[in-house]
């Protein structure tokens, strides 16, 4: 059974979480050869103030643009 943990910044909505679940269930599924009710997928919030990168937490860090998509 693969799990798949996803760890993310707070603040992406439901339809956000449901897309990205499908989409990474689809991908595992084709590329494993598993059944879709075999893969787990569990989506944790981080706050920003709970993540930091080059020792700077991201609640600190100047905004950036966002990516394109």
């Amino acid at each position: 059974m693969p799990s798949i943990r996803v760890e993310m910044f707070e603040g992406r909505s439901v339809d956000q979480k449901r897309a990205l679940a499908k989409e990474l269930t689809e991908a595992t599924v084709r590329a494993l050869g598993v059944p879709a009710d075999s893969v787990d997928v569990m989506m944790f919030d981080i706050p920003r103030h709970d993540w930091a990168t080059a020792g700077t937490l991201w609640s600190e860090r100047k905004p950036t643009a966002p990516r394109s998509t």
